[in-house]
């Protein structure tokens, strides 16, 4: 929760501090009251009398620092993920990997189409709810030259069990193979990296957005021939 809320004020632009910023503190002001404790342990080891409640304070003030420690580690994953989100106007990096029915997918192979890349998971309720869309959306727009890859970095049987309940005719790809960080470490899911004709990337998708929405980002960007 705590994450999410800095998370959510530093793309909003509501807080002037690098991402990291905060962690550090953290684990900097964690870090006082340990040193604290250690003091006091080596002075009573100086007098041959370490206590039983020194010992016991040594440890728990050792376990205020691990805390931090993972603290930070999700708030670097979370700051590449938003880095990743935030990129476009530059080529898409490319990738290649097997869908569920073991065709192998690479997006060298639709060159001059619109590609969106919607990075989902099953446990998560707002990529089930955003599928139908996406599929929708691909019927209506594939003769137009509209692909559409679903990347989870779940398992093929998980994948499969996920959306037995839902109709999904798009591929859906494990990250198993040759698939770039950029799309496997995102801040949030859903998130669907779009690509124009010419190959770049455009400003992701973030979240669960309406069928209008989805709309309006792709049929300008099929509608314009490079």
């Amino acid at each position: 929760m705590l994450i999410g809320f800095y998370a959510e004020r530093w793309a909003n632009g509501r807080l002037r501090l690098p991402p990291l910023a905060f962690p550090v503190m953290m684990v900097l002001a964690s870090s006082i009251p340990f040193l604290i404790v250690v003091l006091f342990a080596t002075r009573q080891r100086r007098t041959h009398q370490i206590s039983w409640s020194a010992i016991l304070g040594l440890f728990f003030a050792a376990v205020s620092l691990v805390i931090p420690i993972f603290f930070i580690r999700g708030m670097i994953l979370l700051w590449i993920g938003m880095r990743h989100e935030a990129v476009h106007n530059i080529p898409a990096p490319t990738f290649q990997a097997r869908d569920l029915n073991g065709n192998n997918q690479r997006l060298s192979d639709h060159q001059g189409e619109v590609v969106l890349v919607n990075v989902w998971a099953t446990w998560c309720g707002s990529c089930m709810a955003e599928m139908p869309k996406l599929d929708h959306l691909y019927q209506e727009h594939k003769k137009q030259g509209l692909v559409i890859f679903g990347l989870s970095d779940e398992d093929s049987a998980t994948q499969r069990k996920g959306v037995a309940r839902v109709c999904v005719t798009y591929p859906l790809i494990t990250s198993d193979g040759q698939i770039p960080g950029l799309y496997r470490h995102v801040a949030g899911y859903p998130t669907t990296f779009v690509i124009d004709r010419r190959g770049i990337l455009q400003p992701a998708i973030i979240g669960n957005p309406t069928l209008e929405k989805l709309d309006n980002t792709v049929v300008p960007l099929l509608n314009h021939q490079p």
